[in-house]
């Protein structure tokens, strides 16, 4: 990879795996209301955890990743953001417990960013292309902070 080429990264929240995630759960809680005799309110607190991710599937929520030459920038939602590489000092890359990668932007006057996990790309390719760009990168694994 080129630091010459952009790298880029998008993802809709109507993947197929996040609607059959979704679709699976409320099948289940509905065949345990049906079959099982589940009570309400047992069931309706199960359905709530769901409608955060099923109203991101309702508008299409987007997110996604952007880094040039000298600049990565990200959008989730509303939320977007912006950096020069060259006020980067560090990019940090956190493995949870849960397997997850979580990146944290430090930058020159020791500002941390975090970047929305929603829209990051596959945490080996978003280091591959910023190492190609001569950019810090620190892996640390299992970190519960």
């Amino acid at each position: 990879m080129s630091p010459e080429d952009p790298f880029s990264y998008t993802r809709s929240a109507r993947r197929a795996d996040g609607v059959a995630v979704v679709a699976v759960v409320w099948l289940v809680i509905a065949l345990l209301v049906v079959l099982v005799d589940m009570v309400w309110w047992i069931a309706a607190p199960l359905v709530l955890v769901t409608l955060p991710a099923a109203w991101d599937i309702w508008q299409g929520r987007r997110a996604g990743l952007t880094l040039t030459r000298d600049h990565l920038s990200w959008f989730s939602g509303r939320i977007t953001g912006d950096v020069a590489l060259r006020d980067i000092d560090t990019v940090r890359f956190d493995t949870r417990l849960d397997l997850s990668v979580r990146v944290t932007l430090i930058l020159k006057n020791k500002t941390k960013i975090r970047l929305p996990h929603d829209a990051l790309p596959p945490h080996m390719d978003l280091e591959a292309a910023l190492r190609a760009r001569e950019t810090a990168c620190v892996r640390h694994h299992f970190a519960l902070f």
